[in-house]
């Protein structure tokens, strides 16, 4: 068994304008989250964000969506794991990743960040520690460096944007193994899932 978690962070941009981007996938994931759970969420100036608390499997856990840029998500993150001393194998950071196709989901602990600008910034406010655990939410790579920032920052089609949610709610299935620290456990399962195309 690795460590239950303590917090659990979505990433993404604020505001109407990037509500439907993929680089929101990681806030999407957290917001559906706290739907579920049936809790609403509080701005708190000092965490640069929004909170709530949620209880899964016997476990309390806190939820942030960061109300900074995504390259200024380091603030937010840093702001809550030092004000409430949350170690970093206890942090579950959801975000969206280029590197997965759309439908591709994953658990990963520490390691790269695989150019993430929200991920860089986070590990740069704690130290330069990387070893917080993530949920990648695959949203395929346009192909072309130059048309990634498009990419992730344009609107998503809809079948698109159904194969994200599927890949959601699986790892919501999944995700009391994980907060309870059955971590193998969470990955074998999610790492099995495979998506219904649509159409």
């Amino acid at each position: 068994m690795s460590a239950s978690l303590e917090l659990i962070v979505g990433l993404g941009n604020p505001g109407t304008d990037y509500a439907n981007t993929r680089h929101n996938a990681g806030a999407w994931f957290v917001e559906k989250l706290a739907m579920q759970a049936g809790v609403n969420f509080k701005s708190e100036r000092k965490f640069f964000g929004k909170t709530a608390r949620i209880k899964i499997s016997a476990h309390r856990v806190r939820l942030l969506l960061p109300d900074t840029f995504m390259n200024e998500s380091g603030k937010s993150v840093a702001a809550l794991v030092n004000f409430y001393k949350i170690p970093l194998e206890r942090v579950l950071i959801a975000h969206d990743e280029l590197d997965l196709a759309l439908g591709q989901v994953r658990f990963k602990q520490g390691g790269g960040l695989a150019g993430h600008k929200g991920l860089r910034d986070i590990a740069r406010c704690l130290s330069a520690d990387q070893s917080f655990k993530r949920l990648r939410i695959g949203v395929s790579h346009p192909g072309d460096r130059e048309e990634v920032t498009g990419h992730l920052l344009g609107q998503i089609r809809r079948d698109d944007r159904a194969m994200v949610d599927q890949c959601l709610a699986e790892s919501l299935r999944v995700l009391p193994l994980v907060i309870a620290g059955d971590w193998q456990g969470g990955m074998r399962q999610l790492h099995s899932f495979s998506p219904l195309l649509p159409g």
